[in-house]
């Protein structure tokens, strides 16, 4: 094993790129701007240069690094090949193949929600476990599975979608991905103001969320905290939806533990506790042992990851 290793993780505005110990310790971090011109057409460039800038700043020889793994989102397969990327204008290509030919070094790919995961179990709120779901509550809501140590990709990268997950029949609003009623139109920070406005039109009852101009899912999870009733009431559907269908996805994957991560998570216990006590409602008994965590690597996730995957 090569003492250095770089991990890239390229979201829509910016890509986040660490520069670590392979033993897994962070060295140094950074940002740059994510260019979706073109159809993305230079983003691989320009994290190839900061990559070769880093390497000149610190005196460190290619021959000392192990490589560079990234995160993208999008579907990945196991060959390294992208099923577009619409955050990044991207379609299908072989990201591994371009960056080594950008870089001179071994390239693993991934999907970030997946690779946030197998950041978290390998130095953050899953370390020591081997068999873990992780969700992150965004604007969205990502998933990543991992089994045996190893991220569950798929034969079309697909794997871990959880936000996509069927959890409504009766959805007459369409989920950005194009069906009705997935698990993302209810428990991402979007989905959480979507229900409270739905909520706040047809009750009758004094609430504070009504003094918000502008509401949002951490006005709701800090009410729901401070006693409000109806907030209550929003963050108890949120959780039974959500714990629900992780008791679903247990009974497939059967974790050791369940790691709750995204700007959502920051809600805390009041959050987890609600979560588990539905997926321990909902969940086979057999799976019912899962335990649960917080996140613990926040942005950084997805860098430790994408090291993770070259190891």
């Amino acid at each position: 094993m090569k003492k250095y290793a770089f991990g890239a993780d390229i979201g829509g505005t910016t890509c986040k790129i660490g520069f670590f110990e392979t033993e897994g310790k962070l060295l140094d971090r950074w940002e740059i701007s994510t260019n979706t011109e073109n159809g993305g057409a230079s983003i691989l460039d320009d994290v190839a240069g900061a990559i070769d800038k880093k390497l000149a700043q610190e005196s460190v020889s290619k021959d000392n690094v192990q490589g560079v793994g990234v995160g993208v989102p999008g579907p990945v397969d196991g060959r390294g090949v992208v099923n577009k990327c619409v955050n990044l204008g991207w379609g299908v290509f072989n990201v591994e193949e371009e960056l080594h030919a950008k870089t001179g070094l071994l390239v693993k790919a991934g999907n970030d929600a997946n690779v946030a995961a197998l950041g978290e179990l390998w130095q953050g709120g899953a370390k020591g476990c081997s068999d873990a779901i992780m969700v992150t509550l965004g604007t969205g809501v990502g998933g990543g599975i991992i089994i045996g140590g190893k991220m569950v990709s798929g034969f079309d990268g697909a794997g871990g979608e959880i936000g996509h997950m069927a959890v409504s029949e009766d959805e007459i609003e369409q989920c950005t991905c194009g069906k009705y009623g997935c698990l993302e139109q209810y428990t991402s920070a979007t989905g959480i103001v979507r229900m409270a406005k739905r909520k706040l039109a047809v009750i009758t009852e004094d609430t504070s969320l009504k003094s918000y101009d502008v509401l949002t899912a951490k006005n709701v999870l800090d009410e729901a905290k401070a006693g409000d009733a109806i907030a209550l009431e929003l963050l108890d559907e949120v959780a039974r939806i959500l714990g629900r269908s992780l008791a679903n996805a247990a009974c497939v994957v059967n974790p050791e533990i369940i790691v709750i991560g995204g700007g959502v998570s920051k809600a805390g216990t009041i959050l987890l506790d609600a979560i588990q006590k539905y997926f321990k409602e909902y969940a086979f008994h057999a799976c019912r042992s899962a335990k649960f965590a917080l996140a613990c690597l926040g942005n950084d996730a997805g860098m430790y990851g994408c090291v993770k995957m070259l190891l």
